[in-house]
């Protein structure tokens, strides 16, 4: 791609959003690269100080229609701008409704009036529900559990209506859960780290049994660049990494990798309509050439190493 193309990210300050401007900064440098973030609780500028001096930053909210007129015309778009932690939409489920939903219809709205070349929503698999023994197919009927999923599935519908009303080149992609640097210590992999860090409980819904499937977020970026550059247009990608691992095994892990007694895991009571597992059948990337680059292993002790030596980047956060 030209010099000539931009590239909007929205919530490129936040976990995975971020982590996608730094990929793409890198695999198209001659790109322009914009990025807008409301800088809530889970967007930090920090996040992009290696690339800050490489992008555009607008710090606007994608609820108001004047700021992201304020990006002006560009030729793609990549949605990631949302409020994600299901907890908190089982506490306040509102400001999911109002972000992930008419945010989303803004974005499609500022998409179809400045014709863009493409329209690619960042999803999840959470949309889908929960399965006991099968894996979830893009053309799966969706079934959320919680005013977060729900919040995303109904943006799913919203960015297909436009691609069946008015032809906008849209693509969807739904993710397993993701892990890596920069995560927002409230989210179950950075919990646990922090946790066993300062030797206090870890603590684990229920009896530790429910199952994700985890996918580390570089993993995750180059499969959503895959679906970009080769993905059909109209169509939407499951992106799972095939590590399914229930949440005891993840909490046990990591401290045997910090070499923490297993005494520090604390089980609580579980969280309202706790979905019992998500698994991805991911046949149709792959069938675009994608492949994890990323082993499970490799990938959970290079994150609990970036914690460890990246105090300066989360202790502000948990000292709140």
């Amino acid at each position: 791609m030209n010099n000539k193309l931009k590239i909007l990210i929205t919530g490129g300050a936040g976990f995975i959003g971020s982590n996608f401007v730094r990929y793409m900064v890198e695999k198209y440098p001659n790109c322009q690269i914009a990025v807008i973030d409301k800088l809530t609780y889970a967007g930090k500028m920090e996040n992009l100080q290696d690339v800050i001096d490489k992008i555009t930053f607008i710090k606007g909210d994608i609820c108001n229609i004047k700021d992201i007129e304020m990006i002006g015309k560009c030729d793609f778009i990549f949605n990631f701008a949302a409020e994600t932690h299901v907890d908190r939409s089982i506490k306040e489920g509102n400001i999911f409704v109002k972000t992930d939903v008419l945010g989303t219809y803004n974005l499609l709205e500022y998409a179809r009036k400045h014709e863009v070349k493409k329209y690619i929503q960042i999803s999840t698999d959470e949309v889908y529900g929960s399965t006991e023994k099968d894996s979830f197919y893009e053309e799966d009927i969706l079934d959320p559990s919680s005013p977060y999923s729900a919040s995303k599935a109904g943006a799913d519908l919203l960015v297909k209506s436009f691609f069946k009303t008015y032809g906008l080149p849209i693509l969807i992609t739904r993710s397993s859960n993701n892990f890596g640097p920069n995560q927002y210590p409230e989210k179950l992999i950075p919990v646990l780290i922090l946790n066993a860090i300062y030797d206090k409980p870890l603590p684990i819904y229920g009896n530790g049994l429910n199952v994700r499937d985890w996918i580390y977020v570089e993993d995750n970026c180059i499969g959503i660049d895959f679906v970009f550059r080769k993905g059909k247009i109209g169509e939407i990608y499951n992106i799972g990494a095939g590590n399914e691992k229930t949440n005891i095994e993840i909490a046990n892990l990591i401290l045997e990798s910090l070499g923490k007694q297993k005494s520090l895991i604390q089980f609580v009571k579980d969280r309202l309509g706790h979905d019992f597992r998500y698994s991805l059948n991911c046949e149709k990337i792959k069938s675009l050439g994608w492949a994890p680059h990323y082993t499970f292993e490799d990938a959970l002790n290079d994150t609990i190493k970036w914690y460890v030596e990246n105090e300066w980047w989360w202790k502000p956060l948990i000292s709140r």
